[in-house]
């Protein structure tokens, strides 16, 4: 299961392995906190009435074909958008958003899903939300929470049966290296590179969520499939954007894996892992289950 705060937010992070995983057979399940209501139009072919009279079913759209193009399961949690506040001084969020909402109430929604779907491993954000959005970072708390929460039967008996999940990790795409890695090669290609901007002004006031990986996911055979995925979020990503910049050959050959923090894990596991499911049995509790 993967938790997300916005549609599009499957595709950009992580799609791959959960491409990956649908096709060797596991469960996957997207959860989406909000309905991305207030997101910016981003891409300028969408930039249109018609499209910002009906941003909600435009998403919710976009959402499904991503969903079925990397074949994955899919629930929104119901949540309200907060936006991402700009400005100095920033505005004040909201009222009624999910980053302002009822964190109980939250964690019962997403308690709910995992008590019913089951899974054996959780990817969510860290602490900072991956990026410092603030349906982010509420992503990251309520994940927390659920997490504790899920299979303790005195929490939200409401939401279900009791269920443990085994193993939580962090995702982490957007490291240092990994960018340092794609200008590299197209530099050493004899092309001018589309990232050496974006790495002179890299914020060195937090560390590089990169340092933290403990396991690398191998999956650049659906890399493609991550990138229909991306584009089927017609609102949120140009075409000629730079999720888009780097040949998929090339990052096929100097990155070929999407990278995880495992946070918590009940079974034993050695780091580093190349495998969400390292230490999970098959055989759990008494009968074989697919992993989710």
């Amino acid at each position: 299961m993967t938790v997300h705060a916005h549609p599009d937010d499957e595709s950009s992070k992580g799609a791959a392995t959960t491409a990956r995983y649908v096709d060797e057979g596991h469960e996957v399940m997207v959860v989406t906190c909000t309905g991305g209501e207030r997101g910016s139009i981003l891409n300028p072919a969408m930039d249109r009435p018609d499209v910002l009279e009906n941003m909600t079913a435009v998403r919710n759209a976009e959402m499904a074909r991503a969903a079925e193009i990397l074949g994955v399961q899919h629930v929104w949690l119901g949540f309200v958008d907060s936006g991402l506040p700009e400005g100095d001084p920033k505005p004040p969020l909201p009222e009624g958003c999910f980053a302002l909402g009822d964190v109980e109430e939250q964690t019962a929604a997403l308690v709910k899903v995992i008590r019913e779907f089951r899974p054996h491993v959780i990817v969510t954000y860290d602490e900072n939300g991956g990026y410092p959005h603030p349906d982010h970072i509420r992503t990251h708390v309520i994940s927390m929470a659920a997490w504790e929460a899920a299979g303790d039967p005195a929490r939200f008996p409401e939401a279900g049966a009791p269920w443990q999940p085994m193993k939580l990790y962090y995702g982490h795409g957007f490291s240092k290296a990994r960018l340092e890695a794609f200008h590299n090669a197209i530099v050493e290609s004899g092309q001018e590179s589309p990232y050496a901007e974006w790495l002179e002004n890299w914020k060195s006031d937090r560390p590089d969520p990169g340092t933290r990986v403990t396991t690398k996911v191998p999956c650049s055979d659906w890399f493609g499939r991550r990138d229909d995925a991306l584009r089927a979020h017609a609102t949120q990503i140009d075409p000629d954007s730079r999720f888009f910049f780097t040949p998929l050959e090339v990052q096929a050959r100097v990155w070929p894996t999407e990278d995880y923090e495992l946070v918590q894990s009940l079974v034993d596991t050695e780091v580093p892992e190349d495998d969400l499911f390292a230490g999970i049995p098959v055989e759990v509790g008494g009968e074989r289950r697919r992993a989710g």
